[in-house]
């Protein structure tokens, strides 16, 4: 496992640890969970013994895949990440089984390889792990599909290879009772790329956090993500990329949509941009669209640049409604106005879908963004 870091190096990366008992229980003061509302946590965030929960994981792997599971003490887990917050180092330390996805050096796996996490119950509370390790200059795709009824909490590790490509879709289509807080963390070798797309539909109280940490220079990173808040769920992402080498780049662009009365939406993008990590290219960028009244959108850029040797480094950030105009040119036309509303939202998230390097997936999300504007 790598060391273990003690000491804040940044304000945007303060502790990591394995140890649950190394983070105190949260109070919903502190800067990661003051967005959070514990309460709807039902003890995840806690020391409390939970009961266990009812939670399948089954995987389908594309040619030239392998998926194996395996338990605690396997030397392979926890190589790429050291959790950051309670809930993730609970999860580390309670997950009972994890799932390994291994693509060999020079592998080229075109057709996605599948991982459905299906949850039987909100009752009790159930941990996992998942690693996929890409070999030097491997290509795969890999989609993890999130369903069912759950209180759950989990760990995923994506290991690029030197010149290596993963592409990820991450679906979070839980049940309206499900509460799901995961992170997912990659490391980047030498020229590897990473395209990882986040899309959250379901779920009452969802919590994501995807980082990614470059361990050569040359990295490529896409942080992608679309979510559609409605009456009372809480949708949250956390985006963290860490620019510890030179000459890498990362591009964040997530858009979200809210409608009904207590939808909450977060977005909190944090980039650190150290000091030898000259040549670094990044740029983030969070768009919502309030639908109506009653929903609430905090969205939170933050950028950290310990060095003034980069080629760009930028941050945007715009919540509001509709705009008038769009609709009016729209109904000039004759479209009558929910017509011509529904078609704006679909234009909104349409060049993002469209941008999934999973053809079969695009259509499923587009029904799925249909669904909820219906």
């Amino acid at each position: 496992m790598p060391a273990v870091e003690t000491a804040a190096v940044s304000r945007l990366h303060e502790r990591q640890s394995y140890d649950p008992a190394d983070f105190a229980v949260p109070a919903g003061r502190e800067e990661e969970w003051r967005f959070t509302p514990l309460r709807r946590l039902r003890g995840l965030h806690t020391d409390e013994p939970l009961a266990e929960g009812k939670v399948a994981v089954a995987g389908e792997a594309a040619s030239g895949v392998a998926i194996e599971k395996t338990e605690h003490g396997d030397p392979r887990l926890g190589l790429a990440y050291v959790p950051a917050d309670r809930v993730s180092a609970r999860a580390f330390a309670e997950f009972r089984e994890a799932t390994l996805i291994t693509v060999p050096a020079n592998t080229e796996s075109s057709a996605p390889t599948y991982l459905t996490v299906r949850g039987e119950s909100a009752e009790g509370a159930a941990f996992g792990h998942t690693v996929v390790t890409v070999g030097a200059n491997a290509r795969a795709v890999v989609v993890l599909e999130y369903t069912g009824s759950a209180t759950y909490a989990d760990n995923v590790e994506f290991v690029v290879g030197d010149g290596g490509s993963l592409v990820v879709v991450s679906l979070q289509g839980w049940a309206d009772d499900a509460v799901h807080l995961s992170h997912h963390h990659a490391q980047l070798g030498k020229d590897a790329r990473l395209a990882h797309t986040a899309v959250t539909l379901g779920g009452s109280l969802v919590r994501l956090a995807p980082s990614v940490r470059y361990a050569a220079p040359g990295g490529d990173a896409e942080l992608r993500g679309l979510y559609f808040a409605d009456a009372g769920q809480h949708l949250e992402h956390r985006l963290f990329v860490d620019h510890a080498e030179r000459n890498c780049r990362s591009r964040v662009t997530y858009r979200g949509a809210l409608q009904g009365e207590g939808a909450h939406g977060v977005w909190i993008g944090d980039v650190i941009i150290r000091a030898q990590a000259t040549g670094t290219d990044t740029y983030e960028y969070n768009r919502n669209l309030v639908l109506t009244d009653g929903t609430r959108v905090d969205s939170v850029p933050n950028l950290e640049i310990l060095t003034g040797e980069v080629i760009g480094a930028g941050h945007a950030s715009a919540s509001g409604r509709l705009e008038d105009q769009h609709l009016f040119y729209l109904m000039a036309r004759g479209i009558p106005r929910e017509e011509a509303r529904k078609l704006v939202i679909r234009g909104f998230f349409g060049q993002l879908i469209g941008q999934l390097e999973v053809p079969e997936l695009r259509d499923r999300i587009t029904a799925a963004v249909e669904a909820e504007l219906a």
